[in-house]
């Protein structure tokens, strides 16, 4: 049975900050939008074999397998961002752009769709209703600028297409008031480049794990500062929801850790997870700790870029969490270990210091530190894994899960099961008042 992966790439401005989240699918031995044979993306326009072909049963079950999903996902992790998504001629004579809201989605289309007569009808309905629509690989083609009324978005290889012939396209899709986004910016070369362009926003794998500038470790999240504030000023307070609190920033974990490990809380064990780390420094210990970092706190505003980065490892700690429940006990460490791992992968970006000295301050165990700074042994196969996802490594994807035992079917429901779990949970300890937002566990 062929492996199917639904991954999520972010879509950033030149400022770092995410205006959305491209989805691709892959399944059934095929990248997502290859509904028609991939001969058929060079073929002329007046050519019937191709605009005509019918779709395969291979085509038909990959439609339906993004269509279940997407029809069971939408209220969930895919609400409440803009989703670019690539929509294959089966997908759009199933109308599955419907099930998305207007305002959420932005209708990708390839040259299958513009020589398919009527799959463009349908793209042609949807652009009256009101839907955004945008187009992978742009090039100078009459069929290309005959639709430049309909389209919003301009999706631009900057991997495979040359500088001048960029320069061009983007140059007339400005004066046309259309957007152009720079995809496969995977090095700082093509990034620069993009930017120099004048590009509107960029994806690729340098853009995801790309920090417009380093934060400061008294970065943490305000919001989340006064919640535990008043968790820890209560009578008699719950040590399992200081905990929680902790757990969701990456910083206050690394800052905890560090100052219950310090030489002033010295002892002959170490503390290796937060709940230890609660325990070593005390009530009134942890007190005035986060009183000092409040304080601090309070002249840090974080940039928008750095508070993604500490969504996006709480979105990690969870999908390296969750994983271990069905490694079939192949990995040697525990579920706080995983969930470290995760949390701590991007600590790189939020301070400003090498993950080697980083990770010298907190005592986590050798196997957690290999897999993070040179993803060694099964616990570096975890991480690897993680990082193989989030930039849609299909290959390296299939071989990790397989020597980790973890059933591949399952990667893409545990992944978005993290992704809305950290969406709700960032809902709450960013909104000003979050009494009325639902529980994760609702």
């Amino acid at each position: 049975m062929s492996s199917k992966y639904i991954v999520r790439q972010p879509i950033k401005d030149q400022s770092s900050n995410v205006i959305g989240y491209e989805l691709l699918y892959y399944g059934e031995n095929q990248a997502f939008g290859d509904d028609i044979s991939s001969s058929s993306k060079e073929a002329d326009v007046s050519a019937p074999s191709a605009s005509n072909a019918p779709a395969s049963s291979n085509d038909f079950a990959a439609a339906n397998a993004i269509y279940n999903f997407l029809t069971q996902n939408t209220d969930k992790a895919l609400t409440g961002t803009l989703n670019f998504m690539t929509f294959t001629p089966t997908l759009l004579m199933k109308k599955a752009p419907r099930i998305f809201k207007k305002s959420e989605l932005v209708i990708q289309i390839e040259d299958n769709v513009i020589i398919h007569p009527l799959a463009m009808h349908f793209v042609q309905q949807f652009a009256k209703e009101g839907y955004k629509i945008a187009v992978n690989e742009f090039r100078f083609a009459p069929r290309y600028l005959a639709l430049m009324d309909k389209i919003h978005y301009i999706k631009l290889n900057f991997a495979t297409i040359a500088a001048p012939t960029l320069s061009n396209i983007i140059e007339l899709a400005h004066s046309m008031g259309k957007k152009c986004i720079a995809t496969n910016i995977t090095s700082e070369e093509l990034y620069n480049c993009a930017v120099n362009l004048h590009v509107d926003a960029l994806e690729g794998t340098f853009v995801a794990e790309r920090l417009s500038s380093k934060a400061h470790t008294s970065g943490y999240l305000q919001s989340n500062f006064f919640r535990l504030m008043v968790a820890v000023t209560q009578d008699e307070p719950d040590i399992d929801e200081i905990e929680q609190m902790v757990s969701q920033d990456a910083s206050l974990v690394f800052g905890l850790l560090r100052m219950a490990n310090s030489v002033y809380f010295s002892s002959t064990h170490r503390s290796t997870t937060i709940r230890q780390a609660i325990m070593t420094l005390g009530l009134g210990q942890l007190r005035q700790w986060i009183y000092l970092l409040s304080a601090s706190n309070a002249e840090n505003e974080i940039d928008p870029s750095s508070e993604e980065f500490l969504k996006l490892s709480f979105l990690r700690a969870n999908f390296c969490s969750d994983l271990i429940d069905y490694t079939q006990n192949t990995l040697s460490i525990s579920k706080g270990d995983a969930y470290l791992i995760g949390m701590f992968s991007t600590l790189g970006y939020l301070v400003d210091a090498p993950m080697e000295e980083i990770l010298s301050e907190v005592p986590v165990v050798d196997e957690v530190k290999n897999a993070l700074l040179y993803q060694e042994g099964s616990a570096g196969k975890l991480y690897a894994l993680l990082l193989s996802y989030e930039r849609a490594d299909w290959d390296r994807i299939s071989i990790l899960a397989d020597e980790l035992h973890i059933p591949t079917n399952l990667l893409t429901s545990v992944y978005f099961d993290s992704v809305d779990r950290a969406n709700i949970i960032w809902a709450r300890i960013t909104a000003p008042d979050a009494s009325n937002l639902p529980d994760e566990n609702e």
